[in-house]
């Protein structure tokens, strides 16, 4: 009979963790018997929920398993994602450039200002590289540097020194938040004159639509726009240890006795069918995911903003599809409309 009851038990357990029915931490007390389970009912919540949202709880495990609902985007809150196109693309914002013509070969949204997330940091890069600031100076991780924003983690923990231009490295080519703040930290006359010197550079560039309040990107306050990301990512382009840095593949970095190492988070400086002279991404729930970059493609140089994208991957799909368009419309070679001015090849509008 034990045996009939434990069976059982056990095939209530299996049935309330199968496909569709989520485990959440339980609200109610213990059972009667510790050996039994609870199977403790929680009411609908959304359509986007499972109908029933079951919790097990058991004296041997507790563990939980929580179906939280994705933050929105600042970008899908306004609508931005609304606007169809031809490549369908899953970014909300985008803007591709011939750089040395001038042209625009694509937009969707571009004067649409939002939240950039880490592509901050290719200003803040900037920033450490016009100061000439020694790049083999000592700098120690601090408790400063540790983000209580989003509470993010790190490899580089407080008390780790590395140089100023292993920090450089880090933050734009693995996208290093603590890296990034002590960059910021230790500029002459600390943070508050870091990011004054980030908004100054912004305005000389004619960035109008871009404000900087800290070094990271992880704020959502640090906005911009697309059409002032590419004028950003131009300017950027110029200076040949950006170019280095933002498109190492992998980088190595001795902490101690032990040897980190860090790879790039654009997985298109790998690939072979690209060839990619700077790079940043981003992501914050805020923001979406966030890609820059200038490439080379059928023989133009090009530069592309891709803000707010949906999914994981989707930025670099994003980026894929504008490769191929171009490859197939535009074959090296050929030239570029001539019907003067800032010809428009597509235009979407939100």
């Amino acid at each position: 009979m034990n045996r009939l009851v434990q069976t059982f038990a056990w095939s209530v357990v299996a049935l309330a963790l199968a496909p569709g029915v989520h485990a959440v931490e339980a609200k109610g007390g213990a059972t009667k018997d510790p050996k039994q389970p609870t199977i403790v009912k929680q009411p609908r919540v959304s359509k986007s929920f499972a109908q029933t949202r079951t919790t097990v709880v058991t004296r041997q495990s507790r563990s939980v398993a929580r179906m939280v609902p994705a933050k929105p985007s600042f970008g899908q809150i306004a609508g931005l994602h609304a606007a169809a196109d031809d490549l369908d693309l899953k970014s909300s914002v985008a803007l591709v450039i011939d750089q040395e013509s001038g042209h625009v070969l694509l937009r969707k949204n571009e004067s649409a200002v939002l939240p950039i997330a880490s592509l901050t940091k290719l200003m803040t890069g900037m920033i450490i590289s016009d100061a000439k600031l020694p790049m083999d100076e000592s700098i120690t991780i601090s408790q400063d540097d540790v983000d209580t924003e989003k509470h993010t983690g790190s490899r580089l923990k407080v008390g780790v020194t590395l140089t100023r231009g292993e920090l450089m490295h880090l933050s734009l080519m693995s996208s290093e938040n603590r890296a990034a703040n002590a960059l910021g930290r230790t500029y002459p006359g600390g943070m508050s004159a870091f990011v004054e010197a980030m908004n100054t550079k912004a305005k000389l560039l004619g960035m109008k639509d871009t404000r900087y309040v800290e070094p990271t990107g992880l704020s959502s306050r640090n906005q911009s726009s697309a059409q002032d990301l590419a004028q950003l990512v131009m300017s950027a382009s110029q200076d040949p240890l950006l170019s280095e840095l933002s498109t190492s593949p992998r980088h190595e970095v001795t902490v101690g006795k032990r040897t980190l190492q860090f790879s790039n988070t654009n997985r298109l400086v790998k690939n072979s069918a690209w060839d990619i002279t700077l790079q940043k991404t981003g992501y914050i729930s805020e923001a979406g995911q966030c890609l820059v970059m200038q490439a080379k493609v059928s023989g133009r140089k090009l530069v592309m903003v891709f803000l707010d994208s949906a999914g994981k991957l989707s930025r670099i799909g994003d980026a894929e599809r504008v490769r191929r368009w171009v490859e197939t419309q535009m074959p090296a070679g050929l030239p570029m409309p001539t019907t003067g001015g800032n010809t428009l090849v597509r235009q979407v509008s939100g």
